[in-house]
């Protein structure tokens, strides 16, 4: 849920991958503009000349990049909303919230947002503040929709009807990278190493683990380490041994630097697979970079895709924040917001109910791809695999 292209989505995601540009008549489609024009039962009932969205990000603390790039998409998106005449013919009004990555703090925050009248929350960023502001909005006497644009983990959104997710599941990664190996590269045979500290690499580890055995490939090796380990020698001592077609390895891009690297000093030279997490490993690897040529990794989007909703939004952000490239969590805040546009003018009101079940009926076409939510408020989505050779990052599918 869970790090991205020059930050990545994976570590946030453990730590706890719309309309036209005005207002239009309530529609169940719709998509981003290709041109980028520029406390609960006290809560009171919206009022006044703007349309209050809440959002909780962590903005300090240690996993603030993530916080900051999803506010940076969303303040994009909500400019260029308002310099299309806002929502219902109502200037959207962004409330946001610092929760610096921390459930109390989150939950705290969450009851703020309410007490100031918000109509939906898009938030929180990392999984475990997310799951924990689900309980509270899922609870009856609350009902707010509730739209986290990069919480993974998969309990989130069972919490209640009302609750929705822009990102795709960490097991859905780990069933489409097996697909992967196993359609495109015809892996026979597989090794996998993941992280048994971390919610995240464990769960992406088991679910390509079960789809790779279903489809009739023979995990050879099943490696577990730490958190807090950087040798890897003993775990990748048994991979070689078991001579594997591939290495999967869900994790960060911090700690693929370093297994990466020790993988081919161990002597495995085949193809390394992982999921969103490995967004950023070519920077944290310096002039190492050869160590990942030939690798795969899924992700929510990729930034040099050439379907025009990408390219513009990437220029327009390019342009806004003085040169950065926007890694997947602002594209997935810049789409969170244009997905409640939709469900907001879809209801034609800013009831809370009306909302939900106008976001039940979502099908949006984004930045991060077209997509309808299924009976659990997660997204139908495609996947971007892409390959990393010669220290750089090219698309190859999308699954």
């Amino acid at each position: 849920m869970k790090k991205f292209l020059t930050l990545a989505l994976a570590a946030v995601l453990a730590a706890g991958m719309m309309a036209g540009c005005g207002p239009a008549a309530p529609s169940n489609s719709s998509s981003a503009p290709a041109d980028g024009s520029a406390a609960s039962d006290a809560a009171p009932a919206p009022t006044g000349d703007t349309i209050k969205i809440g959002v909780l990000a962590p903005l300090t603390g240690s996993v603030s990049t993530y916080g900051t790039a999803v506010k940076n998409g969303l303040e994009m998106a909500k400019e260029e909303i308002n310099a299309a005449g806002g929502i219902l013919g109502k200037q959207v009004e962004l409330l946001i919230e610092d929760e610096k990555g921390d459930v109390t703090e989150a939950t705290n925050a969450y009851n703020k947002l309410l007490s100031q009248g918000i109509v939906a929350l898009i938030g929180d960023v990392t999984s475990q503040p997310s799951n924990a502001v689900a309980q509270l909005a899922a609870d009856p006497s609350d009902g707010t929709p509730m739209l986290t644009p990069t919480g993974t983990a998969a309990n989130i959104t069972l919490n209640g009807s009302n609750i929705f997710r822009t990102c795709f599941l960490d097991p859905f990664q780990g069933q489409i990278m097996a697909t992967f190996a196993s359609e495109k590269l015809g892996t026979k045979s597989a090794a996998i190493m993941y992280n048994s500290s971390s919610d995240y690499s464990q769960g992406v580890a088991d679910a390509f683990k079960t789809t790779a055995e279903a489809k009739g490939m023979t995990v050879v090796s099943y490696e577990a380490y730490g958190d807090a380990d950087t040798d890897f020698k003993s775990q990748l001592t048994n991979v070689v041994a078991a001579n594997p077609d591939v290495l999967f390895l869900p994790d960060y891009y911090e700690k693929l630097a370093l297994i990466t690297a020790q993988a081919r000093d161990a002597g495995f030279q085949g193809p390394m697979l992982g999921a969103d997490g490995w967004d950023g490993v070519l920077a944290q690897l310096g002039d190492n970079t050869a160590v990942v040529d030939g690798c795969y990794f899924s992700n929510h989007y990729f930034v040099d895709d050439t379907d025009e909703k990408v390219a513009t939004f990437v220029s327009n952000y390019e342009g806004k924040y003085n040169g950065e490239v926007p890694n997947a969590f602002a594209a997935l805040g810049y789409d969170s917001l244009y997905i409640m546009k939709q469900a907001i003018e879809a209801a034609g009101s800013t009831d809370k109910a009306a909302i939900t079940s106008a976001l039940q009926a979502v099908s949006y076409s984004g930045v991060t791809g077209d997509m309808t939510f299924d009976e659990n408020g997660d997204p139908i989505k495609k996947v971007a695999i892409i390959k990393l050779q010669d220290g750089a990052v090219t698309l190859d599918s999308k699954m």
